[in-house]
């Protein structure tokens, strides 16, 4: 019948959802975040459920084909597993910490590094700019996945076997993933990125600059000029759009570094401290096990003896 369409069934679903875990297993290959011949994207493999990591999620799409993860923003959680995407609009310190993987059923994800610029683009050649600019909104939403889209990520995971094919066709098909994400009417974060005059964009922009000085002693005052807003207009957007305040931000940006620091390097934590921005040695042990749950060498030691495991 013209103009009929076959909705996908469940088989069709789970079938879809079982290609992409073996593609993504198959070109991985061991544990870890790997990156692959199209440079936005991105393989995870882990078989073992491990500490929770901390890091900055960049602006990006996590799809997961096998097992389950939990995110924490601030003080919220998000949970996701086959059926969902995860899609972060502003760079964010988040805690992840996967809470569903074992050696003969590893967890198995993707991640689609996002650029603003393309979804500028994609906008500005669709209907899909938003009637209004929002306030502002979670940078971090979690969504259903719609077959179209998981069909979509697993087209751009089998271009992986055709390189020849990447630099043509990887494009369009990035363009078609972002398409059917900008394309939910429930959620305008990634429009508003992407947007110079959104609250987004103007948060991103005190995002960078905080990453960029996080050892110094910022000024709410001079973040505020650089969103051009009052000070009380962005200690307000701010939280709206990344879940905490922007000296939270800052100390989740410090004890990060740190971390990244003590686990590299054979310095002490005291060292460590100033070289973050801390006058107090121990405040910063005060603040490192509140934010991971073990004093400096203790939880240093804890990451040293889960690598050690998982090679």
């Amino acid at each position: 019948m013209p103009g009929f369409i076959t909705l996908p069934s469940t088989k069709d679903i789970i079938t879809k959802q079982q290609e992409l875990a073996r593609l993504i297993k198959y070109f991985s290959g061991s544990d870890g975040d790997h990156e692959t011949k199209i440079s936005s994207l991105h393989l995870i493999c882990d078989s073992n459920i491990a500490v929770p990591i901390c890091h900055i999620q960049k602006p990006s799409l996590c799809i997961v084909a096998q097992g389950e993860k939990i995110v924490m923003l601030g003080s919220e959680s998000y949970r996701y597993g086959i059926s969902d995407y995860l899609a972060v609009s502003v760079g964010v310190p988040i805690t992840g910490r996967v809470i569903m993987a074992s050696r003969e059923c590893p967890y198995l994800a993707i991640r689609l590094d996002l650029d603003p610029n393309l979804i500028l683009d994609i906008i500005k050649g669709s209907d899909l700019l938003p009637n209004k600019i929002k306030r502002s909104g979670r940078s971090l939403f979690l969504r259903k996945m719609p077959f179209s889209l998981l069909n979509a990520v697993v087209r751009l995971v089998q271009l992986l076997d055709s390189p020849k094919d990447i630099s043509i066709l990887a494009p369009l098909i990035i363009r078609e993933i972002l398409y059917r994400i900008l394309c939910d009417e429930q959620e305008d974060a990634l429009k508003l990125i992407a947007l110079a005059d959104s609250n987004f964009s103007r948060i991103a922009a005190v995002t960078e600059y905080i990453k960029n000085n996080y050892d110094k002693n910022l000024r709410i005052d001079d973040m505020a000029v650089i969103a051009n807003m009052s000070s009380a207009s962005l200690h307000r957007h701010f939280k709206d759009v990344t879940a905490m305040t922007p000296l939270q931000y800052q100390k989740q940006i410090r004890l990060q570094e740190a971390r990244r620091l003590l686990l590299s390097e054979s310095s002490e934590a005291a060292t460590v401290a100033y070289q973050v921005g801390y006058d107090s040695p121990s405040q910063f042990s005060r603040e490192y096990l509140r934010m991971f749950g073990l004093p400096p060498i203790g939880d240093i030691k804890r990451l040293r003896l889960n690598l050690a495991q998982n090679t």
